[in-house]
């Protein structure tokens, strides 16, 4: 007999715990839905890279001929922000198609999706070759959860990978690398009134922006991402406006294409920086993720979407980057599509909401992929 969960109720169950990182705290959201898929019959582990910074795996079937398929999904949401909500952020309020709350679209509707379909075919895939669900703690401070998740080599193995993160639906084929970089520069503090005494950091850091703004990236243009870009995020310098700033320092964001190393890209800003007297440090290092469109489960999947879209999907990369990254590698390579129900644009923002029938639309087509996968 089949188990029918309604995505839409568990959205807001999963809403309703605040797993706003930092601090994470994703124990107790874990384990709720852990206990939903080990009632259906999945096994289940837990695995925390810090106290409460719990991420879950759950398994069911096996087939010694052919690997399971993967989905996977981060419970750990972002901030409410400045600017006040409308909606209680976990209270899961609804108007018309949306459902309101922090994390709606960026990811808990995708992994109530994914679990819905996992549950109503449970039965069935215990005897196939089978479905691994990895959700994660902390992929919005680097993906910790992830990265704990294969370094400790905790994860078995997985022939295709699906993201759950928000895509309206529509399947995307990988993103870039992300590269965060903090450069500093220093001088020597002074009175105001006297800066020729002094060595002002904040105009040395002037010209490491200007240096930044002609650096040109050693690879040609990615057929489906593009080029790769940089971006100068933060600046800080200075204590007081009487005084000759002796520190100052910028955050920069770099967004990179197949092709590009990032230790390597680490020393070319080094070369470039240091006759200014910079130092440079890479703070986050996320690799880029990609699967050719010409793969074969990657044209199921977009013959799959393709009802649900009315349109065959065309060959896309996606703006954000995902714990995918990780989890490819992970599994030895593994294709991998970012496809779920939630609003790409809406991700991060204040008053954010999943559309209801995208919701409903995601289980059916989740259910698709993963029959299709273990022959069902």
């Amino acid at each position: 007999m089949k188990t029918r969960i309604d995505p839409r109720r568990l959205t807001r169950e999963l809403l309703a715990f605040n797993t706003i990182n930092p601090p994470g705290m994703e124990r107790a959201c874990a384990r709720h839905l852990g206990a939903i898929l080990e009632a259906a019959g999945f096994r289940v582990a837990y695995h925390e890279f810090a106290e409460s910074r719990t991420s879950l795996v759950a398994e069911i079937g096996g087939d010694d001929g052919r690997p399971p398929i993967c989905f996977t999904g981060h419970i750990d949401t972002v901030p409410l922000g400045a600017k006040a909500w409308t909606r209680d952020a976990f209270a899961g309020e609804t108007d018309g198609d949306r459902l309101f709350g922090r994390g709606s679209t960026d990811m808990k509707g995708g992994i109530a999706a994914f679990v819905a379909a996992a549950v109503e075919l449970a039965p069935r895939l215990a005897r196939s070759p089978g479905l691994v669900l990895v959700v994660t703690a902390s992929e919005e401070v680097g993906c910790e959860g992830a990265k704990y998740l294969v370094d400790s080599r905790l994860l078995d193995r997985a022939g295709a990978i699906v993201v759950a993160e928000p895509t309206a639906n529509y399947p995307y084929v990988g993103h870039k690398g992300l590269a965060w970089f903090e450069i500093e520069t220093t001088g020597v503090t002074a009175h105001g009134s006297m800066p020729e005494v002094g060595e002002n950091a904040i105009v040395k850091m002037a010209d490491v922006i200007r240096d930044l703004e002609g650096f040109r990236f050693p690879v040609d243009a990615h057929p489906v991402m593009g080029s790769p870009t940089l971006n100068v995020g933060t600046i800080r310098g200075g204590l007081n406006t009487n005084s000759v700033p002796d520190s100052a320092k910028i955050t920069v964001d770099v967004r990179t294409v197949p092709g590009v190393d990032h230790g390597h890209l680490c020393h070319s800003l080094e070369h470039l920086l240091g006759p200014r007297g910079a130092r440079v440090r890479q703070i986050v290092d996320t690799p880029a993720l990609y699967t050719e469109p010409a793969d074969a489960w990657i044209q199921q999947v977009f013959e799959d979407c393709t009802p649900f879209l009315g349109a065959r999907p065309d060959p896309r990369t996606i703006t954000f980057s995902t714990d995918g990254a990780w989890l490819k590698p992970g599994y030895g390579g593994a294709p991998a599509v970012i496809l779920g129900p939630g609003e790409p644009r809406l991700a991060h923002q204040t008053d954010e909401w999943c559309s209801l029938s995208r919701l409903e639309q995601s289980v059916d087509l989740f259910a698709t992929i993963m029959r299709r996968w273990c022959g069902l």
